[in-house]
């Protein structure tokens, strides 16, 4: 009996691919005997392309009715006159299916020899590449998810010995009618992809062969869900591979297994989820639930799930062999990623850190660090400047985290500053010593610029000895040496923070990890250094304009950072003073504001990182100072200057643009006054700032480097730019780094105690002991601070406290008790004693400001603390017990017993789990992206068809 061929050609918007279709249709060396044409709500010209190619009949089918391939198909196919059932085929096609001539032939050829056969699909060849394999036969995984047996292959006829597979592709099938009666055409709730496995399962199950024919070729421009649109993204091919698996899933699955996979759905999406985030496919997330809600709702299932009953004759257990087993699923990923990691030739590889001098300069840094500080080896803590110990616990390191009780001054209840969170990190590398990571951050800062610049100078030359001028001069940043001298341990953290920081910046716009790792790194600049978070948005904002198509991966980076700081910011909202949030983080500490020329010669206060005073030791007049500096830093001022002149644009103008919001940071800061030491107010400290005007220097200075290195052919000329600018540079820190090894720094090493050993010992029972330390000043005040237990620790410190202009009763009743207690007079002070519970009183010596204290102050400070010995001595309720080397001691008479005035833990409240849950949410969600999971190459390729070169960058991850 001759076998009867109707194609169903389904076209919509289709004109540019529908006119070769067409005419590879009239080119079949069997022909078709009957042509349906059908117009899928077209808006272009294929209605009329369909109707010149005078079909048997045509069809017009709105969107609304059939809004897919698989609808289409479904809706024509019943109103289409059976004839003979048995003799008819159904061939389904696309407008963007052009088959070869002998594909029908070929077809029907297999088919005929074997009448168990119900289905067969061609081998889909791209459109663009007929020499590539789309797709040919498909198959499920033990679990149900669908798996495309051959995909992107070249076509080498290494699959032509195929014939029996699980399921064929919508598009170029070929079915029998009586069959595709029986089976009731696509299933519904399958539109477009797995549309052609699920009927093809379906035929199988029914007793039917279904097959791929290997010789015969059609081809295809895109799958099943590009019919109806030109392009989908691929969290969109995601989504809807997605929701066919959960479909077919409660289609497939026993009745009693149904109400188990409806349930699991949701927490299967979360599960899915999560492998999204370490996939690096955040934006399939989304789609996980979509998939999952359809699926929980979908009416087509018990309407498949008949159908199913009332044509299978067979078990599943008949389609079992024809499954992909999980074996070799996990040998086809290994094959997979072993023709990633061989395949192409590999573009001229980057510097090596090893190889190019990276460990080498590092390993450098670490001796000179050893050597600068030396005096700090072998000691627990740091102290001094803005230094003072953490917390002795990983628990009470981690307390202070979030919103709940700060234990500092007279205590109150409020969120901490978001370098808390940053210090409890950097405390928990060494949890048994959480201070003794301080002191290992100071030995290890300088190889830690070192490598930071080293990486990111290497991201934006080729020139092997740039990446080591770079590391030089952004260790030898007088910035840093100033910020690790004066113990900044913020600043210093921003300084090593910030090359990474523009390395991950200029890989985001196509990688979601390198987007999540500069999402990480941006909240701890901002967090300690808040002043440069001004600058850090500027430059974010300025990228994604730079970067459009990236914005999708750039727009979150700082949504950490605003999670981090939202609380402190409504709180300093709530207070009107706003711009107490770039205050900065850590201890308190007194400087001499820095001129406009100080910070044009990168000094971040008076005195010229100690040229000045240098230059006094020397008879040398203060002027002389500043001549000597420009001269240092001319070198490097020349080259960021140059780099103006040469070409390179693309680099020179967004380093420019940093040194430039680093220098308007710096002087900002220098005129802003948000905090007070004692009764003076200073400035927020304006190093960070000139940290990025350094780094805008520095890449200027690059682009520079690798021009001058281009042009000189004889290498004599840029040999003598890169060993002056870092040797000045260096220079330029000498007096700073002598610092500490001539006792002129505030830094020094401590065994971790901020209190006399007699209050430590007493605080051991009495955690709660209170201790006013008195501090005087150059200007005749008396600081007084209030210590709890052991001593207010660096992660207690908060800038709430710091900046806050309003005095409550308890600091009023603190104010009061140490102006009395200095003074001669008949106050008692056994009430304000009780109300603070204080038991021990510390006179510290007089703490100078950073450079341009004068004789004056001295004689003025010590005034003040002879008047309070006296004092304090005259007083019955006061014992003296000696001197410390915190300060003279004395112990109160009949002190009242220490009485918890500790408030709620940050998990004690309401606010303090919410505030805690939703960082630390939206920081594992960073973390979980910023992981690496494979390694990525640059390749280059050379196509079969194209014998040029094609680039690309296997750095892009979703």
């Amino acid at each position: 009996m001759r076998q009867r061929v109707t194609v169903v050609l389904i076209a919509r918007n289709g004109g540019e691919y529908l006119e070769r279709t067409l005419s590879a249709l009239a080119s079949q060396t069997r022909s078709v005997d009957a042509l349906i044409a059908v117009d899928a709500g077209s808006q272009d010209a294929s209605a009329q392309m369909l109707a010149a190619a005078a079909p048997t009949a045509i069809v017009t089918v709105p969107p609304r009715v059939a809004p897919t391939f698989g609808g289409a198909a479904r809706h024509v196919i019943a109103g289409l006159d059976a004839g003979d059932p048995e003799s008819e085929w159904l061939w389904l096609l696309a407008h963007d299916n052009a088959p070869e001539p002998h594909a029908l032939a070929s077809l029907l050829a297999a088919v005929e020899v074997a009448p168990s056969v119900a289905v067969a699909g061609p081998k889909l060849m791209s459109f663009d590449r007929p020499d590539v394999i789309a797709e040919f036969g498909r198959s499920m995984t033990r679990l149900g998810a669908s798996v495309a047996m051959v995909e992107g292959e070249l076509d080498q006829a290494q699959h032509d010995v195929t014939e029996d597979v699980l399921g064929v592709a919508a598009h170029g099938m070929l079915i029998r009618r009586s069959v595709w009666d029986d089976l009731g055409g696509f299933d519904p709730g399958l539109p477009t992809i797995d549309a052609g496995l699920d009927l093809s399962v379906r035929a199988r199950l029914a007793g039917h062969r279904v097959i791929g024919v290997p010789n015969a070729r059609v081809l295809s421009a895109g799958g099943p869900e590009l019919f109806d649109r030109p392009t989908a993204s691929p969290s969109r091919h995601a989504r809807i591979a997605r929701a066919a698996q959960l479909h077919r899933r409660l289609v497939y699955a026993p009745a009693l297994a149904v109400p188990i996979h409806w349930v699991s759905l949701v927490p299967l999406a979360i599960l899915r989820s999560l492998l999204h985030l370490l996939g690096k496919h955040p934006s399939f997330i989304p789609g996980e639930f979509a998939a999952a809600f359809a699926a929980a709702f979908d009416g087509t299932v018990f309407g498949a799930r008949r159908r199913i009953a009332r044509s299978r004759k067979l078990g599943w257990g008949a389609i079992a062999p024809l499954r992909t087993s999980t074996a070799t699923m996990r040998e086809r990923r290994a094959q997979q990623r072993e023709a990633e990691a061989s395949g192409g030739s590999f573009a001229e590889p980057k510097i090596g850190y090893l190889g190019g001098g990276g460990l080498w300069l590092a390993a450098f840094a670490a001796i000179v660090g050893i050597v600068v500080f030396g005096p700090l080896l072998g000691s627990n803590s740091v102290v001094g400047g803005g230094l003072l110990p953490l917390s002795a616990t990983f628990a009470e390191l981690w307390s202070t985290v979030g919103y709940g009780w700060r234990e500092i001054g007279t205590g109150f209840v409020g969120p901490a500053d978001p370098f808390a969170a940053v210090l409890a990190v950097l405390g928990s590398l060494t949890f048994w010593n959480p201070s003794l990571a301080v002191v290992v951050l100071f030995f290890a800062a300088l190889p830690l610029a070192t490598a930071g610049a080293w990486f990111a100078a290497r991201a934006i030359t080729r020139t092997p000895w740039i990446p080591l001028v770079a590391g030089i001069l952004w260790a030898a940043s007088p910035p840093l040496i100033s910020a690790l001298m004066s113990g900044r341990l913020g600043a210093v953290i921003a300084h090593l923070a910030l090359p990474w920081l523009v390395l991950l910046l200029l890989k985001a716009p196509k990688s979601v990890a390198s987007a999540a790792g500069a999402s990480l790194l941006f909240a701890v600049v901002c967090a300690s250094a808040p002043s440069l978070a001004p600058a850090l948005i500027i430059g974010w904002v300025a990228w994604m304009i730079a970067r459009p198509r990236g914005v999708a991966r750039l727009i979150a980076i700082p949504l950490l950072a605003v999670a981090m700081f939202a609380p402190l910011v409504l709180e300093q909202i709530r207070r009107a003073i706003p711009l107490a949030l770039f205050a900065d983080p850590g201890a308190p500490v007194g400087s001499v504001g820095a001129t406009g020329w100080d910070l044009a010669l990168m000094s971040a206060t008076h005195g010229l990182n100690g040229w000045v005073p240098v230059a006094e030791a020397l008879g040398l007049p203060a002027g002389s100072a500043y001549f000597v500096v420009a001269i240092l830093l001319a070198p490097l001022g020349l080259l960021a200057l140059l780099s103006l002149a040469v070409p390179g644009s693309g680099r020179v103008i967004p380093a420019l643009a940093l040194a430039f919001l680093g220098f308007a940071t710096a002087v900002a800061s220098a005129h802003l006054l948000v905090t007070a030491f004692g009764s003076v107010a200073v400035p927020v400290w304006p190093g960070a700032g000139l940290s990025l005007f350094w780094m805008g220097l520095v890449g200027a200075a690059i682009v520079s480097l690798e021009a001058i290195g281009a042009a000189d052919r004889e290498g004599r000329v840029a040999a003598f730019a890169a060993v002056v600018a870092p040797i000045t540079a260096v220079a330029l820190c000498v007096p700073l780094m002598a610092g500490l090894l001539a006792g002129e720094s505030p830094v020094a090493a401590s065994s971790g105690r901020l209190v006399p050993a007699v209050v430590d010992a007493e605080a051991r029972t009495m955690p709660d002991v209170g201790t006013l330390v008195l501090t005087p000043t150059g200007d005749g005040a008396l600081v007084a601070d209030l210590q709890r237990g052991s001593g207010a620790t660096l992660d207690d410190q908060s800038t709430l406290a710091a900046t806050d202009p309003a005095i409550d009763a308890r600091e009023e009743a603190l104010a009061r008790l140490a102006g009395n207690l200095a003074s001669r007079g008949s106050y008692d002070p056994a009430d304000d004693l009780s109300t603070l519970s204080v038991q021990f009183v510390v006179l510290a010596d007089f703490e100078p400001l950073e450079a341009g204290d004068t004789t004056r102050a001295e004689r003025s400070a010590e005034a003040v603390r002879t008047r309070t010995v006296d004092s304090l001595d005259a007083n019955a309720r006061v014992i003296p017990v000696g001197s410390t080397s915190f300060g003279l001691l004395w112990r109160i008479t009949d002190a009242p017993v220490a009485e918890s005035i500790e408030g709620p833990s940050n998990v004690g409240t309401l606010e303090g789990r919410v505030v805690l849950a939703v960082q630390a949410a939206i920081l594992l969600l960073t973390v979980l992206l910023a992981v690496p999971t494979h390694r990525r190459r640059r390749h280059v390729r050379e196509t079969m068809s194209d014998s040029r070169a094609t680039t690309f960058d296997e750095e892009t991850d979703d």
